[in-house]
């Protein structure tokens, strides 16, 4: 969620942070801040609430100098948006930047104003920041006051620290949050996502759990949890120079929806031959997991979870063994049962969801034989912890709403179900049929998008709307279901997807025509049925919004609208369908006039429970 960017050099260091901080923009946040410790060996601290820009304003009005530094932007947990919650966070000689989320930050607060500490925040990263001084008030160093303060924090944290008495130095720690080192020529840095030091640096070292870090203008020195030092060996990352660029496109969401026919074709190359998908996309040791599975359990949240979903449908229709769905957050807190010779999938873009990753660490210790991880980071903690993992090849994606990174999954999950049911009985001219689909995806979507100035068109008919109900039936339920995420994450009109076989047991009673209902009905064996359904809806006056597919037998009518969609093969059809239920939900939101990319209370990686 939050984001933290701190640098030790030979140069003045606030540019650096300062650009870092609107390269983690995406993340979501509520005010931002920096620290430096300035030539006149004082800690100098500015912090804004609101975007990075009012920081950037505040510094070139009134700038800050120094070699040391650190910077955050904050997406409030605990203690409203507000100055004196924001980060870094001081205590007489330190400052502290903190993601995640401390759990007995009450008691140690007790503990701290007991020893005659005030507190300035609501927070519980205030709470670090003191507990760091009254350790160096003890007589301990910087490295040995972080060391012992760490280990009385319970909870999830990544950690930037600086002194103003130990002017050259930074100590970061990491548990629970992702944490990276930057390797510079003479300086070097930490953030907590690599994209932030993209200006400055292609190394980078990805912190193992429980790491306490110290880094100069010249070394980098690692202990484990066991305070053992430990060499963490650097990679190099590339990043394309368009990442974070909008290039022509008015927004990034608006950029990553038209990037969907590319990333569907980088995601498949070198994945799939003319006929049959390529097994060893999954790693040197698929053939032996996947021999063995006999059921699959998938875990995600959000976007992730409605891809899982639609999985489920796959699954168990293609390849004919069990499959279980579960919300992260409430898979990780209920007793489990374990199917035997179970394949555990973790499905995350950043792969750090925090209740995506605990559910893995769980699932390891439950009896799941094997993990397989589903994700858009290579360098993410799930694909580190899992025994496989398939990157859905998205590039970055900046949009907080989920759109290419969406279909990526769900092309992906496709593979997975064919080399599953290739044991399992599937014909083989099934997926050679399936394979010949995927080869065409990428021009499907793209004809998908050529709808973009129709639904631009029927978007106006939404800007008044303040509910909406979102129809499908099968591998579409979840289709509709993220569609309605999609509309209500960044217009905030409140939308439900539902089942379309569900209306008469409840929704039904919320159709009038100030409800618009969005249909999604490819023609495949269930159209039938949705076409009764939606029967009901017009005969309560509902007004029907339909994206149908080709010789569907939906016909415009006063109250209905119909939006053709390319022929596509069914079990395919879900890739191909969100694309205009995304369209829909962006051009809702620009007209009326929400921040599309940064939807208000939400976060682009979700690291705290």
């Amino acid at each position: 969620m939050c984001g933290i960017v701190g640098a030790v050099a030979d140069r003045n260091v606030p540019p650096i942070l300062l650009e870092g901080l609107k390269r983690l923009e995406y993340r979501g946040y509520d005010s931002a801040g920096v620290a430096v410790v300035g030539s006149d060996g004082e800690l100098n601290r500015r912090r804004k609430v609101g975007k990075v820009q009012e920081l950037v304003d505040s510094m070139e009005q009134t700038p800050l100098t120094g070699r040391t530094g650190i910077a955050h932007t904050r997406w409030a947990t605990h203690g409203v948006p507000a100055e004196n919650n924001a980060h870094p966070h001081a205590s007489n000689r330190v400052c502290v930047v903190h993601n995640g989320i401390i759990e007995n930050f009450e008691e140690l607060r007790e503990e701290l104003r007991a020893q005659g500490y005030e507190f300035a925040s609501e927070t519980d990263s205030e709470t670090i920041a003191h507990l760091i001084d009254a350790n160096l008030a003890a007589g301990l160093d910087l490295l040995e006051a972080v060391r012992t303060s760490v280990k009385r924090l319970e909870g999830a944290y990544a950690l930037g620290v600086v002194c103003k008495d130990d002017p050259d130095r930074i100590i970061a720690a990491r548990a629970g949050s992702p944490l990276v080192i930057g390797k510079g020529i003479g300086e070097n840095f930490i953030a907590s996502d690599v994209l932030a030091l993209k200006p400055v640096t292609d190394r980078f070292i990805f912190l193992e759990e429980g790491d306490l870090v110290e880094i100069t203008r010249g070394s980098i020195s690692i202990w484990n949890m066991d305070d053992e030092s430990v060499i963490r060996s650097d990679v190099r990352v590339e990043l394309g120079h368009d990442d974070v660029d909008k290039g022509n496109y008015r927004h990034h969401m608006q950029k990553e929806i038209f990037e969907q026919p590319k990333v569907l074709h980088d995601t498949l190359e070198g994945r799939i031959g003319r006929t049959q998908v390529l097994e060893q996309a999954f790693g040197v040791k698929a053939k032996n997991i996947f021999d063995q599975v006999k059921a699959v359990t998938i875990v995600a949240c959000g976007t992730s979870y409605y891809a899982a979903s639609v999985a489920r449908y796959w699954i168990e229709e293609l390849v004919g063994i069990p499959c279980q769905v579960e919300i992260a957050s409430e898979f990780r807190y209920r007793p489990l049962a374990v199917i035997p010779n179970s394949l555990f999938v973790t499905i995350s873009q950043s792969g750090e969801t925090a209740d995506t990753l605990a559910a893995l660490r769980i699932a390891k210790d439950a009896g799941f034989f094997a993990t397989l991880t589903i994700c858009n980071v290579p360098t993410s903690s799930l694909v580190r912890e899992s025994d496989l993992a398939l990157m859905i090849q998205a590039g970055t994606e900046v949009g907080v709403a989920s759109t290419k990174a969406f279909t990526a999954q769900l092309t992906d999950l496709m593979l997975m179900t064919l080399l599953l049911g290739r044991r399992h009985g599937m014909a083989p001219a099934c997926e050679q049929e399936l394979v010949k689909g995927l080869h065409v995806l990428d021009s499907l979507v793209d004809e998908a998008l050529g709808l973009d100035e129709v639904i631009q068109r029927m978007s106006e008919r939404f800007i008044e709307k303040h509910h909406a109900l979102f129809l499908g039936r099968g591998t579409m339920f979840p289709v509709a279901m993220e569609g309605a995420l999609k509309l209500k994450e960044i217009s905030y009109i409140h939308a439900e997807g539902y089942p379309a076989g569900e209306l008469k047991h409840g929704p039904l009673a919320l159709v009038d025509d100030d409800m618009p209902v969005i249909a999604v009905a490819p023609n495949n064996e269930l159209l039938e049925k949705l076409q009764s359904n939606l029967q009901e809806v017009r005969a309560r006056g509902g007004e029907l919004f339909v994206f149908a597919g080709e010789d569907s037998g939906f016909r415009e009518e006063p109250g209905v609208t119909v939006i053709p969609l390319p022929k596509v093969n069914p079990i395919l059809a879900p890739i191909v369908y969100v694309v205009p239920l995304q369209l829909l939900a962006y051009h809702v939101a620009v007209l009326k006039g929400t921040d599309v990319d940064q939807p208000r209370n939400l976060a682009k990686s979700v690291t705290v429970e």
